[in-house]
C-alpha cells in the first residue's frame, strides 16, 4: 500500500469520520512508530504503526454496509450525552463494530440512513463536493404558491449563508408511507366495532351518541425536495421561512439507493449493486428542454430564417424564386411576356390560354404593341364625335 493521510487511513479503518479524526491528531491521541502525529502526516499500515490510545489501527479486510430506515425520536449518532436512544442501538451488538452513521437526520426525522464502516464511501455520500443527492418527502401546512416555491429553489440565507440551489416539486396527493399497511382483516373489525357501538347509542365511549361530524378539510400538501448540500435542519428553515411550517419529514433516497418497502426501524444490508452505484452517485442530470423548444417553451429557429437553409421562397437576392411550369397550359417559368414561337399561330399556345402578353406587362397595356387591336396590329378605334 501506498502512504495516505492520517485521516483517511482512521476513516477507512472506521475509527471516526475524517474530520472527527482531525480532532484526535490535534488533541495527540494519535501516534505513528512512536511519535505523536501532526495534521498533514501520511502513514502506511503495512510498514508504520499507527496507534490510537496507545492501540494500533487495523485495516478491515471487508467493510460492511447497512441501510437503515430510522425512525422519529432517534438521534443520528453513535452516542447521546443525553441518554436519547441512537441509531446504533437499533444495530444488532455483532454488527455494531467501527459503524459510524453517514450523514444526520434530526430528532423528528424519520428516513433511510446509511450505517458504515467504510471512511471513503461515507466521504463520498457525505460531502457536497461529490454531489450525492438526497430525496426527501416533505408535507406542509397550507399550499406554498409557485413564487414562494421558486424562492426555495433558488436558495436563501441560513445563518449567514445561502443554501445551494435544490429541486422541489408538488406531490399529486400523500405519498404510501414505508410503514407496513393494516390487514383487511383488522381493519374491517374495527369499523364493524365501531359500527356496533354507535348502533349502541353510546358512541364507542359512553354516554349519548355523538351527532354526524363533518370531516375536516386537509388543508396540507405534500412536496418532493432534493438537496445536494444538506444542512442542520434545512428543510424544515426553508418551509418555516415562507409561512408554510413542516409537519412531516422523511428521507426517502440516498443517491441511487432507495427501499420503499423497508419497515421503519429495521435495517439491511446494501447489495454490492447499491455499494457500488453509491461510489458512481454524482449530481444529478439536468432537466434539458424538449429538443426544438426553448426554456420559454417556444420553438426554436435555426440562424438565417425558418429553416436551416435559403428559403425556396426567399432566395438569398431577394427575389421570389419563379414557379415551375405545369405539364399542360401552365405559366411561363420566367418572368415576363409570353411570346408565340416563331412560325407557330398564336392559337396553339394552349387550349382556354391567352396568346398574347400577361396582364400588367408593358407590352399588354391598351394601345401597346403585342396586343389584339392595339397600336402594333391595327390602327386604334376612333372615337365617334
Amino acid at each position: 500500500m501506498s502512504e495516505e493521510r492520517l485521516q483517511k487511513i482512521l476513516a477507512r479503518a472506521g475509527v471516526a469520520s475524517r474530520r472527527k479524526a482531525e480532532e484526535l491528531i490535534r488533541e495527540g491521541r494519535v501516534t505513528v512508530n512512536g511519535q505523536p502525529a501532526a495534521i498533514g502526516d501520511k502513514a502506511d499500515l503495512e510498514r508504520d504503526s499507527v496507534k490510537l490510545d496507545e492501540r494500533r489501527i487495523q485495516a478491515p479486510a471487508v467493510h460492511r454496509y447497512l441501510l437503515l430506515n430510522k425512525p422519529r425520536g432517534v438521534m443520528s449518532t453513535v452516542s447521546d450525552p443525553a441518554g436519547r436512544p441512537t441509531v446504533i442501538d437499533l444495530v444488532p451488538p455483532a454488527l455494531r463494530r467501527a459503524l459510524v452513521p453517514v450523514g444526520r437526520l434530526d430528532f423528528q426525522t424519520e428516513g433511510l440512513l446509511l450505517l458504515t464502516d467504510d471512511g471513503d464511501l461515507a466521504q463520498h455520500v457525505a460531502h457536497p463536493s461529490f454531489g450525492c443527492w438526497k430525496t426527501y418527502e416533505v408535507k406542509v401546512r397550507g399550499r406554498p404558491d409557485d413564487e414562494q416555491i421558486e424562492r426555495l429553489r433558488s436558495g436563501i440565507v441560513l445563518e449567514g449563508r445561502r443554501t445551494a440551489p435544490c429541486r422541489i416539486a408538488a406531490l399529486p396527493r400523500s405519498p404510501r408511507s414505508p410503514r407496513s399497511p393494516r390487514s383487511p382483516r383488522s381493519s374491517r373489525a374495527a369499523k364493524t366495532a365501531r359500527a356496533a357501538a354507535l348502533r349502541a347509542g353510546d358512541g364507542g365511549g359512553g354516554g349519548r351518541r355523538n351527532p354526524r361530524r363533518v370531516p375536516e378539510v386537509d388543508s396540507s400538501s405534500w412536496w418532493s425536495v432534493e438537496l445536494g448540500e444538506g444542512r442542520t435542519r434545512q428543510i424544515r428553515e426553508m418551509f418555516q421561512r415562507i409561512g408554510h411550517p413542516v409537519q412531516k419529514l422523511r428521507r426517502i433516497a440516498i443517491g441511487p439507493v432507495s427501499d420503499p418497502d423497508i419497515p421503519v426501524g429495521s435495517l439491511r444490508e446494501l447489495s454490492e449493486r447499491e455499494v457500488a452505484a453509491l461510489r458512481r452517485a454524482g449530481p444529478p442530470v439536468p432537466r434539458h428542454p424538449p429538443a426544438g423548444r426553448a426554456a420559454s417553451g417556444r420553438i426554436r429557429r435555426p440562424p438565417g430564417g425558418r429553416g436551416a437553409g435559403p428559403s425556396p421562397r426567399h432566395p438569398p437576392g431577394g427575389r421570389a424564386a419563379p414557379k415551375s411550369r405545369r405539364a399542360s397550359g401552365g405559366r411561363a417559368a420566367s418572368p415576363g411576356p409570353r411570346r408565340p414561337a416563331a412560325g407557330r399561330p398564336a392559337s396553339a399556345a394552349g387550349p382556354g390560354r391567352r396568346s398574347g402578353p400577361r396582364r400588367g406587362s408593358p407590352a399588354g397595356r391598351r394601345g401597346g404593341p403585342g396586343r389584339p387591336g392595339g397600336g402594333g396590329s391595327r390602327p386604334p378605334r376612333r372615337g365617334r364625335g
